[in-house]
């Protein structure tokens, strides 16, 4: 029987750098880590999209199928392999192209609003969450949206002010409080990156150590 995974959740408000420090640190731990990103869990809005004109709030819980994510970490902690949804960011649709996705030695999470959910957080054996001015997440954000996801400037500024920031300050925020690593200033990224990749050594060495143990015992 496979060892459970650890699970890292790495959470904070749109913008804060999520994806790039789930991305760095499982660079740090090498083949043994793996991401799963909550932006492939957002649920089919295109039929709606397209009759609203782009007013579905992307931003709050509901949009997220956390019933399916939950279940596949589930899955995941048993060490078994899902498949994972494909979400199309252009047309608001969930792809008919599920990823296999296997579970690894630490699986990584990142998401703005996985600490907001009690069955979702349950799982995190350590939890980041990454505290970011407004105006510095705007401007990330501002960029991305334009470039990768070909959407004009002021629809970007008007989501964020109508949707984004309410929601951030309703739901995202208010789980920082759930983190085990907070980053309150955008120039402690590298020296918290260096911290919690040596907490998951610690984690993975404490793990090997209790296995070897039970196995004596047998």
């Amino acid at each position: 029987m496979k060892k459970r995974p650890i699970f890292i959740g790495i959470s904070g408000g749109s913008g804060s750098g999520k994806t790039t420090f789930a991305r760095l640190l499982a660079q740090r731990l090498g083949p043994m880590a793996s991401i799963l990103a909550q932006d492939h869990y957002y649920r089919d809005q295109s039929s709606q999209f397209d009759e609203d004109g782009g007013a579905v709030n992307f931003d709050h819980p509901s949009a997220i199928d956390f019933e399916l994510l939950q279940h596949q970490l589930e899955l995941l902690a048993q060490g078994q392999t899902v498949e994972v949804p494909r979400y199309d960011f252009a047309t608001h649709r969930r792809l008919n192209e599920p990823e296999n996705f296997s579970a690894s030695p630490v699986i990584i999470l990142d998401g703005t609003l996985l600490l907001s959910h009690e069955g979702i957080r349950d799982f995190f054996d350590l939890s980041v969450f990454l505290e970011v001015p407004e105006s510095i997440r705007f401007d990330r954000r501002l960029q991305r949206d334009t470039r990768e996801r070909d959407r004009c400037p002021s629809g970007v500024y008007k989501q964020f002010f109508t949707q984004v920031k309410p929601m951030h300050d309703q739901f995202v925020q208010p789980s920082k409080s759930f983190a085990e690593h907070i980053m309150n200033d955008p120039r402690d990224f590298d020296d918290l990156l260096e911290r919690v990749t040596d907490r998951i050594r610690v984690i993975l060495k404490s793990h090997s150590s209790i296995e070897g143990s039970m196995k004596k015992s047998i």
